[in-house]
């Protein structure tokens, strides 16, 4: 398992859709990026920033945030904690 350092989060991304609410399906090529995701894993934080979210919260992030790994071939981001814009 990663284990981030200072501020930085592990997300585990929320699957795309893959068909419209009207029922047609999505191609791979038109899928967007998800924005939501869960945390896995949250550093200690720093000495002026204690850390606001924890394991298990889900979280709005920006569409281009973070840094994306691939381990054991499951895909997360790793970010810092001000590029979460929101729990859920």
């Amino acid at each position: 398992m990663i284990r981030p350092l200072a501020d930085r989060v592990v997300i585990q991304p929320k699957e795309a859709e893959t068909k419209t609410a009207s029922g047609l399906y999505i191609p791979d090529t038109a899928k967007e990026k998800p924005q939501q995701g869960t945390v896995v894993a949250a550093g200690p934080g720093r000495k002026d920033e204690p850390m606001e979210v924890k394991v298990g919260d889900v979280v709005l992030y920006g569409k281009f945030a973070g840094t994306e790994v691939s381990v054991d071939g499951v895909d997360y981001l790793i970010m810092k904690q001000s590029d979460i814009l929101a729990v859920l």
